[in-house]
């Protein structure tokens, strides 16, 4: 299904004025922060290794990782 609504406060100008300048971006973004809330914060607890069992790793993943440097060098 489609919304066929649309929401244009924005006035149109010339067509120059849509590349824009970085304080109609601002505005713009400041105009658009209300419609977006920012996701819940994810509180994960440490798990022991204990706990941790049965997870397997492909042989080309874990020859892909082997191959790889420890701490980028």
């Amino acid at each position: 299904m489609t919304n066929l609504k649309v929401h244009d406060t924005a006035p149109l100008g010339p067509v120059s004025d849509l590349e824009g300048d970085l304080a109609s971006l601002r505005g713009d973004c400041a105009r658009m922060s209300g419609h977006w809330s920012p996701p819940a914060p994810v509180s994960s607890l440490p798990v022991s290794p204990s706990l941790i069992h049965g997870v397997t790793v492909p042989p080309t993943s874990a020859r892909l990782l082997d191959a790889m440097s420890d701490y980028g060098d």
